[in-house]
């Protein structure tokens, strides 16, 4: 995948990934989308460790992380040193996905490094739950038919503040209310 973008399925739509690390790749995304470089890319992990390895884990979230995870949700942490800042938009946080999905898990973990995480659509464009809605140019795709639809819930686990409602809202907000 060096620097090339696949789109691949998750627990909610069609991702847009690339080498998360690259940032050729990372810039290859923002154009791919037609996204503003203000806006931050979350990325996609295989496992907890890779969490760990880019980006900062506290007791709290390492309780998220084992309530929730994988799974459809996106969590904000602080960004290691090792995220290019243009993921980041100069927020120092990374949004991070682990998705419960045994072919985008396999894909990662094959890559052995995290990926891109965006939807595979031009930004502001209807969510890619099936291929057809995959508008945006890619060199690799794994299509599995269509998938559920609903997007993450996004949560920032800095502010402790949900950021996008989504697929188990009202359990992510149960969560940040007990440890508020």
């Amino acid at each position: 995948m060096h620097d090339g973008l696949i789109v691949y399925p998750t627990d909610t739509l069609y991702g847009l990934g690339a080498d998360a690390l690259s940032d050729e790749a990372i810039i290859k995304i923002f154009e791919a989308k037609g996204r503003e470089y203000h806006k931050p890319i979350s990325i996609a992990v295989s496992d907890s460790d890779m969490i760990g390895a880019v980006a900062g884990v506290d007791e709290i979230a390492q309780a998220f992380i084992d309530e929730f995870l994988p799974g459809p949700v996106t969590i904000i942490l602080p960004a290691r040193n090792i995220i290019s800042p243009r993921l980041t938009a100069g927020t120092k946080k990374i949004g991070i996905r682990y998705p419960n999905h045994e072919v985008a898990l396999e894909i990662i973990s094959r890559f052995d490094s995290p990926i891109t995480a965006t939807s595979a659509n031009l930004s502001g464009g209807p969510d890619p739950v099936c291929l057809e809605l995959c508008n945006v140019p890619y060199d690799c795709v794994v299509n599995v038919g269509a998938l559920p639809g609903i997007p993450s819930t996004v949560v920032d686990l800095v502010e402790m503040e949900i950021v996008r409602a989504g697929v188990e809202i009202e359990s992510v907000a149960a969560f940040l209310a007990k440890w508020s």
